[in-house]
């Protein structure tokens, strides 16, 4: 292993109980795009929380067992396939989200894979941690639940736009993200139509799609070689971005919620679609 300098990292949260090869490859096949190092993170709970005292810790040691080995796994994978990539490894003791969230301040992207749980396991896990990082990570988090579509010719990001701040810090790493893949961009706005359609309707529809264009304005001078497309869809965002997603690289929204429970910083957008989208979802701050 090798030290990284002042360059900041990718943070691939490794999970014992499902060690993937997509989501490794991912990791390590974003960290050589970006010539980045890899650092791999697994987090247990301290021996407090596990309320097993009476088995003289053997249940906690199992567990960081349990953790060294899936580091090792995936240290071995990412050699295996991406030999040049700078890599280390950290097995810590805290609450995953916690510890995930404190790496995402020195990284560059956090990278997690999908243990597809229901929003009521998410709430009762305590290794629950697809929301509360995506909800509190200080950089972009990438949630591989599903492969992205590199078969789709040309391939294409999807990035929601909602006019919001955090929506315009989505746009600039979609852009980014789009072209270091050397992929088309698609900006989408969702017009969910109320139950009352107001009689400006086609006003309504022309001012979201003046929107739309206004967040992606410029992108195109920076990168003219950009393949920028823009479309205005009407029905429920988090349907509609998951259809779109359907054969992207990946889709890419803002986080914008506010206060309350990690699913309500996180906002509806994103946490539904961490549910349906059919591509790795990223999450961008509004601060990013």
């Amino acid at each position: 292993m090798t030290t990284s300098g002042e360059r900041r990292p990718i943070v691939l949260g490794v999970d014992s109980l499902n060690i993937s090869p997509m989501v490794v490859d991912w990791a390590a096949a974003e960290a050589t795009r970006r010539n980045l190092p890899l650092r791999l993170v697994h987090a247990v709970l301290p021996e407090a929380y596990e309320l097993r005292g009476f088995d003289g810790g053997r249940f906690h040691e199992a567990l960081r067992h349990s953790g060294e080995t899936a580091l090792e796994k995936a240290m071995a994978l990412v050699h295996e396939r991406h030999p040049a990539v700078e890599t280390t490894s950290l097995l810590a003791e805290d609450n995953p989200a916690k510890v995930l969230c404190r790496e995402s301040e020195r990284a560059q992207l956090l990278v997690l894979g999908s243990r597809r749980m229901n929003r009521l396991e998410e709430w009762l896990s305590g290794y629950s941690v697809t929301v509360p990082v995506s909800a509190q990570a200080h950089c972009p988090v990438v949630v591989i639940r599903a492969p992205e579509h590199v078969t789709q010719q040309p391939p294409y990001v999807v990035v929601g736009v909602d006019g919001s701040r955090s929506a315009a810090a989505a746009v600039e790493f979609a852009a980014d993200f789009a072209t270091r893949r050397r992929a088309a961009l698609r900006a989408v706005s969702v017009w969910q139509v109320p139950l009352i359609v107001p009689a400006e309707e086609h006003a309504v529809a022309e001012m979201i799609r003046e929107q739309l264009h206004q967040a992606t304005a410029g992108l195109t001078d920076h990168d003219p070689d950009l393949d920028l497309t823009h479309e205005v869809l009407t029905g429920h965002p988090v349907e509609q971005l998951a259809q779109a997603s359907a054969h992207a690289l990946a889709v890419v929204v803002g986080r914008r919620g506010r206060g309350g429970f990690t699913g309500m910083r996180l906002g509806p957008v994103p946490h539904g679609l961490l549910h349906h989208a059919h591509c790795p979802v990223i999450t961008v701050p509004a601060h990013h």
